[in-house]
């Protein structure tokens, strides 16, 4: 079994289903005792979401680039980034390192395309829905991605940095969120990709009449599956 490298604390409530995800996935496949070979940098979220919301993407890649390589070092045999928006420098990073990076927008558009769904809508934080790494990525698999109006946009990200990544988890937000998909259905989504680690804490497939594509689920699984011998 390859060792799984993770650049995680993007944030860490996410980076804890990650490690969750995975020593599971690990477990069901090999029986027994055994669990997932991990190695793992947590960072300060503070830093990379202030790089993200002031648009310096060459500095975050310049730090996940060092903790890849720091990875890389100890032992990684596959890694991943623990966040939707970092991989907006996913292939600065993928070129500075000489191990596999497991892209997270493969893992959920290859599902997408197994399902045989034509349209979806993406919705995540305000970086990954406005800029085009994540959609472009899915689009290359054939389907067509498209995005919530502006209104609908800057609610989901305010409820993901003022509510969920601090813990909060409110009901009227979760009753937000399910009528902005319902939205995106009516707009002839056929599934919904939740574009960020933290989405899935609040909603899940009980919250909307159409498949979520939880990519936090999604990327875990195909870290364990390149891992595995």
């Amino acid at each position: 079994m390859k060792t799984i490298g993770l650049i995680g604390g993007m944030t860490w409530e996410a980076t804890e289903i990650y490690y969750r995800l995975i020593n599971r996935a690990v477990q069901q496949h090999l029986g027994g005792l055994h669990s997932a070979d991990i190695v793992m940098r947590s960072l300060d979220f503070a830093e990379p979401e202030m790089l993200a919301r002031t648009g310096q993407w060459n500095a975050l890649a310049a730090l996940f680039i060092k903790t890849a390589r720091e990875l890389q070092s100890a032992g990684a045999g596959v890694l991943l980034l623990c966040a939707n928006t970092a991989h907006r420098v996913a292939e600065q990073v993928e070129a500075a390192i000489s191990i596999p990076l497991i892209h997270i927008c493969d893992a959920t558009a290859a599902r997408i395309a197994a399902d045989g769904l034509e349209r979806v809508c993406l919705i995540g934080t305000a970086y990954t829905m406005r800029e085009d790494f994540f959609k472009d990525r899915v689009k290359a698999r054939g389907i067509d991605v498209f995005v919530p109006d502006d209104a609908d946009r800057a609610e989901i990200h305010r409820v993901i940095f003022e509510e969920i990544v601090l813990g909060r988890l409110e009901e009227k937000s979760r009753q937000a969120y399910r009528e902005i998909i319902a939205r995106q259905v009516a707009g002839g989504a056929q599934g919904v990709i939740l574009g960020c680690t933290e989405i899935p804490l609040l909603i899940g497939p009980a919250d909307s009449p159409v498949p979520l594509y939880d990519t936090t689920q999604l990327h875990a699984l195909a870290a364990v599956e390149r891992a595995l011998p």
